[in-house]
């Protein structure tokens, strides 16, 4: 799909700690859970996401362990931790915020100003 909308970067880590807020997920049930949630129109590399999980698990935001896909395959199961939260929460607030910012300037209407 050429219309695909890549992410902005630092976005990746935060979309990744959102989907364990629901449940412990393994890699590839993250990526198909950001892939419909954005309805397929996030640009993002299946690598990009386990790239994330690493650096998450080594800040201590999420937590790792082995269990069995529903495909019956050992896998990696990624859970979000107490700091995790707290950074998704503060992260959240931060994104919905700039977002806002951004949305009010990128739809202002033009100034009407003296003729000149």
């Amino acid at each position: 799909m050429s219309d695909m909308v890549p992410l902005l970067k630092g976005t990746l880590d935060i979309l990744v700690l959102k989907a364990l807020s629901w449940t412990p997920m393994h890699g590839i049930e993250i990526t198909n859970w950001l892939a419909e949630r954005s309805g397929g129109e996030l640009s993002f590399d299946e690598s990009g996401v386990y790239q994330a999980l690493y650096r998450m698990e080594a800040r201590g935001l999420i937590e790792a362990e082995w269990g069995v896909s529903a495909n019956n395959r050992r896998a990696r199961f990624y859970a979000i931790t107490p700091d995790g939260r707290r950074h998704l929460k503060a992260e959240t607030r931060q994104f919905v915020r700039y977002g806002e910012l951004l949305t009010s300037i990128l739809t202002a209407p033009p100034e009407t100003r003296g003729a000149r």
